[in-house]
């Protein structure tokens, strides 16, 4: 009888140290599921978009009627909402015949050397139902409508010349920001009408000009910041940035050497 006792004591103390085991097990790997993943989002959020030095930021008076939505449901500024799916293509300038605007946006502006973009991958925006507001099919015309252009992680990006000017020396109203992503209107319009808008994806807005941006939006967006030709308004976040460019309201081939590449 007490060496059945004993047998069952052992028994019942291998079982409870299993268990003990386990949940030791378990609390490991939960301590290390916080300390290599969570501390990972925040350091990138928080070191990734270092301010531009010497950077200061303006805004100007918008010309009527205001964004008919807010500017985060809008499909026309918020290009998250529309998305956009990978697709084929050559990775380089294609050139289109038909005329052009001389006062295009030049997109080699876009960085501090003034080089022309190594393009590396390619998609296709998706088009956007108004009376439902929902996503459509995605864009086939162009067969370009978002490009990835080639950077230096951190190198400072800056606005596009083109031949316009919306006054007092800017080139273009900030018409939406978020930490990653900026739209940036060649007109003092709160919308895509007329016109040329770039979208840029996948960068660091320079945390100062995000500020003033979201102080005008929640304001009611009478006023927008303003930026100049050549002014950086932030950086790359990795080793590309996405583009897509519009004609007013149209969607165009970032790729166009005879629009936004001249002399190219």
């Amino acid at each position: 009888m007490a060496r059945q006792l004993r047998i069952w004591l052992a028994a019942l103390l291998t079982i409870v140290w299993l268990l003990n085991a386990a949940e030791a097990a378990a609390q490991e790997s939960e301590l290390w599921a916080s300390r290599v993943f969570l501390p990972s989002i925040s350091v990138g959020a928080s070191l990734g978009c270092p301010a531009l030095p010497g950077a200061s930021y303006a805004a100007l008076t918008v010309l009527p009627p205001p964004t008919d939505r807010p500017a985060e449901q809008h499909a026309d500024l918020n290009l998250a909402l529309r998305g956009h799916t990978p697709t084929g293509g050559h990775l380089g300038l294609v050139d289109y015949g038909g005329p052009t605007d001389p006062g295009a946006p030049q997109l080699a502006g876009l960085f501090s050397d003034n080089r022309t973009g190594a393009f590396v991958r390619l998609h296709r925006v998706y088009d956007w139902n108004w009376g439902c507001n929902c996503r459509g099919a995605p864009l086939a015309n162009p067969p370009v409508t978002l490009a990835e252009l080639a950077t230096v992680s951190g190198e400072p990006l800056h606005v596009p010349d083109s031949g316009y000017t919306i006054g007092s020396g800017y080139e273009v109203l900030v018409l939406y920001a978020t930490p990653d992503r900026i739209t940036l209107k060649y007109t003092r319009n709160d919308n895509v009408v007329h016109g040329f808008t770039l979208h840029l994806e996948g960068l660091c807005v320079d945390p100062p000009l995000l500020d003033l941006y979201r102080s005008w939006n929640g304001a009611g967006r009478g006023q927008l910041p303003a930026l100049r030709a050549g002014q950086a308004f932030g950086r790359a976040a990795g080793a590309a940035v996405g583009v897509a460019i519009r004609d007013s309201g149209t969607f165009m081939d970032p790729r166009s050497r005879k629009d936004w590449w001249h002399g190219r």
